[in-house]
């Protein structure tokens, strides 16, 4: 005998227990169908010394018991086989034809055993002849406790009945497929897919559960490994299963996006089995917007890129004609300026202090159009990033008087010169950020190599950024510095140093870490 067996044995006692209970506590009522006063009395003084708490109604005709039946509901009928003016089995047929599930038990003197036997295959519930009443009591209590199990389940198998029409109805009205299926020793079983298979999967739901193997030959041929690794994952470790790929649909065939989520637990009954229940849908249209989002962003990081480009080499350009023409220009009336006063003969001294006045003036002018070339491109940077940071970090502190340190490399690290740009940009804002917000005294500079990139920190001493501050509209330097960095392929953290302070950290490649090849992957991988 099995163990599922046994524990529907034991609830089953347990459930006969519980009602038996229920009826000892509940006050019976009995219809007496019997012509006989003392024969009702005898009935009735059974049922009382057997402990039944009862109400009783006898009736003789079938007018009368249409009545009592009506008047009000009765547990159970005693019936005598034979009456006068009715009989038991009129009696059995007038309980029947009210649809209700009420117990009947013949009681009777005399009747013969074909008699008996008709009664029993029409619907009565047992058989008791009078001069064996010791029987009545259990019978009458076997018959309660059968009644009420069948009526509770009745009650059960209606709210079954609802709960499987409210779930169809949901499962058919989702826009998905509700699936649930059985992955045992190796095989794929589906034991439930809702109506909307077709829709979602261009297949029948009879032919699907009859070829579960055909769900995993509509997977597209490089999502297949992704998929039989969720589900494996999912059923090693009884997590949700939550896979996202591309399926073949139709004759075409026509490729879609879904998306498969489910919870899985084992099997009962099974060895090493798991179930999932879950649903399908269909995310191709949420896709196509990744796609056509990708793009944009693509498009904007391409734009930004080119505008950087563009706004560097205007920089320089603009620089070198500072540097050469308008350097040249004023190189030039300086030293006109010396000849022009080398040939006066006499000047007076308001003349010489006027010449001198205009000769500081072209210096300034000078040191003015030197400073502008640097500031919009440094002639450093032709050295090399080293070269370029030391320089910078040296300019800083004499502008601004704040101690600035520069530790780490000091021969040159190869970078291309469109990073070595940008990674000096970066360094050149976060400077500019330390002396306008930071109220610190001092920064340290730290600038190394490793595993194939360069890596810069900036640090100071001073108030620290605050978490609200890096995600500001107006914090234009911070989001410049971020899309330098992602042009790039590198990455930027820009944290509190300590108790105070803020950090600054950069990455580089040393060579390009994003091909051209890998940056539109994504979208290849698409449709």
């Amino acid at each position: 005998m099995s163990a599922e067996f046994n524990f529907n044995i034991l609830v089953g006692y347990q459930n006969d227990i519980r009602i038996k209970t229920q009826m000892e506590h509940k006050k019976l009522r009995i219809l007496l169908v019997e012509d006989s006063p003392d024969d009702a009395e005898l009935i009735l003084c059974e049922l009382a010394s057997g402990g039944l708490s009862f109400d009783s109604t006898r009736v003789e005709s079938a007018d009368a018991m249409m009545a009592a039946l009506s008047a009000a509901d009765c547990d159970i009928v005693l019936s005598d086989y034979s009456l006068p003016n009715f009989s038991a089995p009129a009696a059995l047929s007038l309980l029947q034809s009210g649809e209700k599930d009420i117990p009947f038990i013949m009681v009777s003197g005399c009747v013969g055993d074909e008699a008996a036997v008709a009664m029993m295959r029409a619907g009565a519930h047992d058989f008791i002849l009078k001069d064996s009443l010791a029987r009545l009591v259990p019978a009458v209590n076997r018959c309660l406790i059968e009644a009420e199990t069948h009526r509770q389940y009745k009650v059960a198998q209606t709210a079954l009945q609802k709960s499987e029409a409210r779930f169809r109805a949901l499962a058919t009205n989702i826009p998905g497929v509700v699936f649930q299926f059985l992955l045992e020793d190796g095989t794929l079983h589906l034991p439930y897919i809702s109506e909307g298979c077709n829709a979602l999967l261009g297949i029948s739901q009879r032919m699907l559960q009859d070829a579960p193997e055909l769900l995993l030959d509509m997977i597209v041929d490089e999502d297949r490994p992704s998929y039989i690794e969720a589900v494996d994952i999912s059923a090693a470790r009884l997590t949700t299963l939550n896979w996202e790929g591309r399926i073949y649909v139709g004759p075409a065939p026509e490729i879609k996006w879904i998306n498969m989520r489910a919870g899985p637990r084992k099997s009962p009954g099974s060895h090493g089995g798991v179930i999932w229940d879950g649903i399908a849908t269909n995310i191709t249209a949420n896709k196509i917007n990744e796609i056509r989002i990708r793009q944009s962003e693509d498009q904007l990081r391409r734009l930004s890129t080119h505008i950087e480009t563009v706004k560097e080499a205007e920089r320089a350009r603009v620089s070198r004609e500072i540097h050469d023409d308008l350097g040249g220009t004023l190189t030039a009336i300086k030293m006109d300026l010396m000849v022009f006063t080398s040939k006066l003969p006499k000047p007076s001294l308001a003349l010489l202090k006027r010449i001198a006045s205009v000769n500081q003036l072209v210096d300034r002018a000078i040191e003015s159009s030197v400073r502008i070339a640097a500031a919009l491109r440094p002639g450093i940077l032709d050295c090399g990033i080293v070269a370029a940071i030391q320089w910078q970090t040296r300019e800083f502190q004499d502008r601004t008087g704040i101690r600035c340190e520069l530790r780490g490399r000091q021969d040159d690290i190869a970078l291309s010169p469109e990073y070595s740009i940008a990674v000096f940009r970066i360094f050149q804002e976060s400077l500019t950020n330390i002396a306008k917000h930071a109220h610190a005294s001092a920064v340290d500079v730290v600038l190394t190599q490793a595993d194939g990139w360069l890596v810069l920190e900036v640090s100071d001493n001073g108030c620290g950024i605050r978490d609200g501050d890096r995600f500001k509209p107006s914090s234009f330097g911070i989001r410049g510095m971020q899309e330098r960095t992602r042009d790039f392929g590198g990455e930027i953290t820009i944290t509190r140093a300590g108790e105070s302070g803020t950090k600054v950290r950069v990455r580089a490649p040393l060579v390009t870490q994003i091909t051209a090849e890998q940056d539109t992957e994504y979208q290849h991988r698409l449709f």
